[in-house]
């Protein structure tokens, strides 16, 4: 059975890096930046506190739910955020983008924290639509004459990462002890989405 989550798990990772790819090619029109661009947008996520909770809060939600969720909620992320992402390079609007952020971290850490188990598909939608703030909010911060592709590739793939570590902590939920931990976990998660929540109104 573990042989084939994994093989399940990687299949869905291909999907993901494919569609990722293809999604991108809708910025070939847009100014040719230096590689650069890929650096700043892997720096992006891992740079912002508020993201990081979020991120490693979705791994750790997957992992405590197992199987589909672990790659179900990962993938769905990445691939839901790159369309927010496209909206805030485009300029589109879109409201109250620190409180979602925020929000993110408070409702996904609480998820953790009580070990929520919602259906699948509710998890995942709640997850992407979350995944739109965080999206948006890497898209609008593109920096001048950078590559939009290497930019939005970048900001990706350092959320994958940031979902693995995630994933990685949460495998001890299969210990009484890693259990308590990842609630633990969720709970700081929950605090730290308090905090920006309050600096967002202030």
């Amino acid at each position: 059975m573990r042989r084939k989550h994994r093989r399940s798990l990687a299949r869905a990772w291909a999907v993901f890096l494919l569609a990722t790819l293809w999604s991108h090619t809708a910025f070939a029109h847009a100014q040719q930046g230096a590689a650069v661009g890929f650096f700043t947008g892997f720096w992006h996520p891992i740079s912002g506190l508020d993201h990081v909770l979020a991120m490693v809060a979705v791994g750790l939600w997957g992992a405590q739910l197992g199987p589909p969720a672990i790659w179900l909620l990962p993938v769905s992320f990445p691939m839901v955020m790159a369309l927010g992402g496209m909206m805030g390079l485009l300029g589109v609007r879109l409201p109250g983008i620190e409180y979602g952020i925020a929000g993110s971290a408070i409702l996904l850490g609480t998820a953790v924290m009580f070990e929520v188990r919602p259906p699948v598909a509710v998890a995942a939608a709640l997850v992407g639509f979350f995944a739109i703030f965080h999206g948006h909010a890497h898209g609008t911060e593109l920096p001048p004459n950078q590559s939009v592709l290497l930019y939005s590739m970048g900001f990706v793939i350092a959320t994958g990462c940031l979902h693995a570590v995630g994933i990685g902590i949460g495998t001890v939920h299969r210990w009484a002890w890693g259990q308590r931990l990842v609630r633990v976990a969720g709970t700081l998660v929950a605090v730290g989405g308090v905090f920006f929540m309050w600096k967002a109104f202030t």
